[in-house]
């Protein structure tokens, strides 16, 4: 028995209102379901944005790759792990009134200078600020979380500051045929060339005890949407965190994007996405994957993707009528209400 095995036993013993390696305990009828959403940037805050308005128990777990802009630099300078993602986790779980609203638009603001502060983000300030005072991550991730009143936890996936790195085949145009490692995953998210695979730095990096024990108690898992190879995938390559996600009782949902992002998913196509996601983790398994049915041409192909997982597709409307390739939140909501009500396992929330 390996070491991951058995530090998987463990948390699954210690996770709360489970017996017996599973059975939920204790739970309020009309409770809604615990759901954990994965992923990092813009993709997560769309779904966080949509997942609280149905649930009251939500977990984000957020990417720790992160080496541009204010986080990159924060990163750099006092070893941190980069705060941005989990700064936008917290704005989009702030709730719609004045509160919320309010403390969402002064943590995401960003100083215009000349000098040292310039382009940095008040929320990383905070979150660092906090993580110096207290020298743990996960309560000062909660403790902001409390003042903001947000709507749902916040976690890092992993307790360390990770290197992405990526072999892509053209990366240099002169030489198209050439593989090179690219690394960094802001220079990974705007890469020419064709992605093949990535890989984290350090390859076994230790998970969040609290985000692997979230993903193991929870009703539901929501992967994606987001930049593919940057912040969707890297979850995958946390050896504790995939455990835990092949080992949950949870129903797992895959949320595509809208459409291919420029740089590292140029060019794919929806099945192509789950096919590179298959690479990665080839054991995983899925419930449902969710897809804006305007951005689905092949859905035959896409159908035939998602049974290497186990798993259904589901195609609704819920991109922004504006014609950007942006959520809506009330549309995604419907979307995620419909797939827990009608792929979940009969839950004492319903």
């Amino acid at each position: 028995m390996t070491g991951r095995t058995l530090r998987l036993r463990r948390l699954r013993r210690l996770t709360p209102g489970r017996e017996d390696g599973g059975a939920r305990t204790g739970r309020r009828r009309g409770a809604t379901p615990k759901v954990v959403a994965l992923g990092g940037g813009q993709g997560l805050s769309a779904s966080l944005t949509a997942l609280r308005r149905i649930t009251g128990d939500l977990t984000a777990v957020v990417t720790v790759a992160d080496d541009g802009g204010s986080s990159g630099r924060l990163r750099e300078e006092l070893g941190v792990l980069p705060p941005g993602d989990l700064r936008k986790a917290l704005a989009a779980l702030c709730g719609d009134d004045d509160w919320g609203q309010t403390w969402a638009r002064v943590i995401q603001h960003r100083f215009q200078s000349a000098g040292d502060l310039h382009e940095h983000a008040v929320g990383n300030l905070l979150i660092v600020a906090l993580w110096e005072q207290l020298g743990d991550p996960v309560q000062a991730l909660d403790l902001v979380g409390k003042l903001l009143g947000a709507q749902g936890r916040v976690l890092p996936m992993s307790a360390v500051p990770l290197e992405l790195q990526a072999l892509v085949k053209g990366h240099d145009p002169a030489r198209p045929e050439d593989v090179d490692t690219v690394r960094g995953q802001a220079t990974v998210a705007l890469t020419p060339g064709e992605v093949l695979s990535v890989q984290v730095v350090p390859s076994d990096p230790p998970a969040v005890p609290e985000a692997v024990a979230a993903v193991l108690d929870a009703d539901w898992v929501v992967l994606g949407p987001g930049s593919w190879f940057s912040s969707v995938i890297p979850h995958l390559l946390v050896p504790e965190l995939l455990d835990a996600l092949m080992a949950t009782k949870a129903r797992r949902v895959l949320s595509l994007n809208l459409a291919p992002q420029p740089g590292e998913t140029e060019g794919f196509s929806p099945q192509r996405h789950l096919e590179v996601l298959a690479r990665h983790a080839p054991k995983l398994a899925l419930d449902v994957v969710l897809a804006d049915e305007a951005a689905v041409p092949d859905r035959e192909s896409l159908a035939d993707a998602a049974k290497r997982f186990g798993a259904a597709v589901e195609l609704a409307p819920v991109a922004r009528q504006d014609g950007s390739p942006k959520h809506d939140p009330e549309l995604l909501a419907a979307a995620y209400d419909r797939i827990f009500r009608m792929h979940g396992r009969i839950g004492p929330w319903r």
